[in-house]
């Protein structure tokens, strides 16, 4: 997974959204203690930072030494490069101690994961029975009908180079294995809706895209998907050479790991 946002971190720093305050707030409240969190796949740090605020210490881990160059550096989070697969040994060295994490977050990455190892490890450590993991996921910008429109087009062309774990994050995390037991105050796992405004001009809002692992694919296979074609009806769909908002629609799945079922 690493790989894949690997050219293009810098991209990716700048230009994916970030989260409402009120999905942390949310988030944070299911966890009775806010000692450690462990925000896994990290990236750039979006969802460590808004957890700094709230979490004594937060550990964000990310399997991309590139992507953590352009982390936010924040005195109680602490970044470490981690390898795709690790043992219990190993999250225990470069992690944290079994039973020690109150709270273990996922944004933008569960899809990627092997999902049967990673449970286990977040069954390890989380807190018994308290103990949180919330995978989050966003959906696509809505900007305006124009705009919105040539994105339907774009992603169209896209889809054949977006990797199989996309499908997770196009359902909103509906259909993804996601085995643990709802929160207090909850009827279920989620996914529960956010929205993430973000005031985008044309050129942020075409770096966005440029950020997107497909993107890279069919960068990487000699297929330029914004050529001048797609350029310019963003332009004519865009209107101005101003600012715009776009809304992301933001979803996330939580649990406790204290009412694990399997």
């Amino acid at each position: 997974m690493a790989d894949l946002f690997l050219k293009q971190a810098e991209e990716y720093a700048k230009a994916r959204p970030s989260y409402p305050t009120e999905l942390f707030q949310f988030i944070a409240s299911k966890t009775p203690s806010h000692e450690l969190a462990w925000d896994v796949g990290t990236g750039s740090g979006q969802a460590a930072k808004h957890l700094a605020g709230i979490y004594k210490n937060v550990i964000g881990t990310d399997t991309s030494d590139k992507q953590l160059e352009f982390a936010t550096k924040l005195p109680n989070v602490k970044y470490q490069h981690t390898p795709s697969i690790m043992s219990m040994e190993e999250v225990e060295q470069k992690v944290a101690a079994q039973g020690s994490v109150d709270l273990v977050t996922i944004a933008q990455a569960l899809h990627w994961f092997d999902l049967p190892s990673f449970y286990k490890q977040v069954k390890w450590v989380l807190k018994k029975p308290h103990g949180v993991i919330a995978a989050i996921c966003y959906d696509v910008p809505r900007v305006s009908d124009e705009v919105d429109k040539v994105f339907d087009e774009y992603y169209d062309v896209l889809s054949p180079y977006w990797e199989p774990g996309r499908k997770f994050v196009e359902d909103n995390y509906r259909s993804i294995d996601f085995p643990f037991e709802r929160v207090d105050g909850a009827d279920h796992t989620g996914p529960f809706e956010f929205v993430s405004q973000v005031t985008m001009d044309l050129e942020s809002y075409l770096t966005f895209m440029r950020s997107s692992s497909a993107y890279q694919t069919a960068k990487d296979k000699g297929v330029e998907l914004l050529g001048e074609d797609f350029f310019q009806k963003f332009k004519v769909a865009w209107g101005h050479n101003g600012s715009r908002i776009a809304k992301f629609p933001l979803f996330v799945r939580i649990g406790r790991v204290g009412d694990v079922k399997r």
